[in-house]
């Protein structure tokens, strides 16, 4: 196809995969009208629909998606090999993409690559903070960070923390109105705090193991969370027990505010791991990140 027609192809990749005309024109620096227009010529010089437009969202027609299996990954083998071209530079340069969440941003990921990003100001990192399993390949992430016991086996993952357990806690006034559970099964007596999984919609099962033993229950209670901010405050307000993990929980535990239960029952598994596919060409920027995030304890 003609050179000229390069842009409209990215155009339409980027509407693609954005799903969205607005935030495909805010990603590429163009105008909304500009770019409808450039896709609109694109299908025109084709002689076929390649996207299906709604007051609401946008999607690829049949042909859309076979032109985006065929082309999309193509630029991002492009822009792969131009960032890889830094190597080249006094200094490496660009920007490295991972997703992740808010509490191992702020506890591990931004502590660790303050020094990198003094030391290289041409590298700049963009955070995504999803409580999601992002599919970072079609959504353009360099990597992503997720619990070990969660990643792909296709991934190369690389441990950043180290192995972690799970708490249960709850106030001192909660647990001064309310027996202690002994066993995991007691918690079903228990007002607890209740996460909704971001993949499957589904509440999660509290489950335990001592001794080769486990134990899954199924708790109730006043509060329903997605992520692990309002989890914590609500356990500090006294208004039920929840199940987070240890490092989050344990400066409040010291100081008096939570109080821990059924330690016991709460085994290690693996911490934190940045992901990313076996087949990226690292470019020198990113393996300066991987570098720094890198748990040497």
């Amino acid at each position: 196809m003609a050179k000229r027609n390069l842009n409209d192809l990215l155009g339409f990749v980027t509407v693609a995969r954005e799903g969205s005309f607005t935030r495909a024109a805010a990603s590429l620096g163009v105008t909304q009208s500009a770019l409808s227009q450039s896709i609109r010529g694109l299908e025109e010089r084709l002689q076929i629909r390649l996207l299906a437009r709604t007051t609401r969202s946008v999607s690829t027609t049949a042909a859309g998606e076979r032109l985006m299996l065929a082309i999309g990954r193509r630029f991002d083998e492009i822009e792969s090999e131009l960032d890889a071209l830094t190597e080249l530079r006094d200094k490496p340069a660009g920007t490295v993409r991972i997703t992740c969440g808010d509490h191992v941003l702020q506890s591990s990921l931004l502590p660790r690559l303050a020094p990198l990003l003094r030391d290289y100001p041409d590298v700049t990192v963009e955070f995504d903070v999803n409580y999601g399993f992002r599919d970072i390949v079609a959504d353009r992430f360099d990597a992503g960070v997720r619990i070990g016991s969660t990643i792909d086996k296709d991934m190369i993952a690389v441990a950043i923390g180290p192995a972690l357990r799970l708490a249960v806690v709850a106030s001192p006034e909660y647990f001064a109105a309310h027996a202690a559970p002994k066993q995991p099964r007691d918690l079903t007596e228990h007002r607890c705090i209740n996460q909704r999984m971001p993949t499957s919609g589904g509440l999660y099962v509290w489950d335990f193991e001592r001794r080769g033993r486990k134990a899954n229950v199924r708790v109730d209670g006043p509060l329903i969370f997605n992520t692990t901010p309002p989890r914590v405050e609500a356990a500090l307000a006294g208004l039920g027990v929840a199940l987070l993990p240890e490092d989050e929980m344990m400066p409040h535990v010291s100081a008096g505010r939570l109080v821990r239960v059924l330690e016991d029952w709460c085994p290690k598994f693996a911490g934190y791991h940045l992901y990313y596919p076996s087949r990226r060409q690292p470019s020198p920027a990113f393996s300066l990140v991987v570098d720094a995030l890198r748990f040497r304890g």
